[in-house]
């Protein structure tokens, strides 16, 4: 006679673990590409502003009826988009290849979704950068975005947000 109060029984078989060949990227790795990220970012985009603002100036010193402020912006505004526009094309490219930054790339690691799977362009930019930029409005929220990098996981928030991980490539 079976017991009407025992818990149910059932054969269960295991199933391979998807993230068993996954390797999740170290926190100096995330650093070292951020701080890549940023250094591109400027080299592309703000030193060649810079660079135009100045020559601008130059240029406009020397003739009769400019306005050098006004040729410094334009001039500095021109060269800058156009570093931006480079910058987006290559950036967008990686990412939509493989899920890497350009600093990513270099340094061996991308993003994918939690389960491993290869993440999208729209995860990528509306729920890790968009969503996260929004909520960086918020007194000390980078700061404890970051933080989060020393759990277990290693995913800050904004990765919690957009579900992915960083791992290596």
């Amino acid at each position: 006679m079976s017991n009407p109060y025992a818990p149910p029984r059932a054969v269960v078989h295991d199933i391979a673990d998807p993230n068993a060949g996954v390797v999740v990227a170290d926190r100096g790795a995330r650093l070292g590409a951020t701080i890549l990220d940023t250094f591109i970012f400027s080299a592309m985009v703000y030193a060649p502003f810079m660079a135009g603002a100045i020559l601008g100036g130059v240029l406009a010193a020397g003739g009769d009826n400019a306005n050098p402020a006004l040729m410094s912006i334009a001039v500095g505004g021109a060269l800058g988009v156009i570093g931006f526009v480079v910058w987006c094309w290559l950036t967008i490219g990686y990412v939509t290849r493989n899920g890497q930054s350009i600093g990513k790339k270099l340094l061996r690691i991308k993003v994918v979704r939690r389960d491993g799977a290869p993440v999208t362009l729209n995860r990528l930019f509306w729920l890790r950068n968009f969503v996260n930029g929004m909520i960086s409005f918020i007194p000390l929220y980078g700061f404890l975005d970051a933080l989060f990098i020393f759990g277990e996981s290693r995913q800050c928030l904004h990765d919690r947000i957009a579900d992915t991980i960083v791992v290596k490539a």
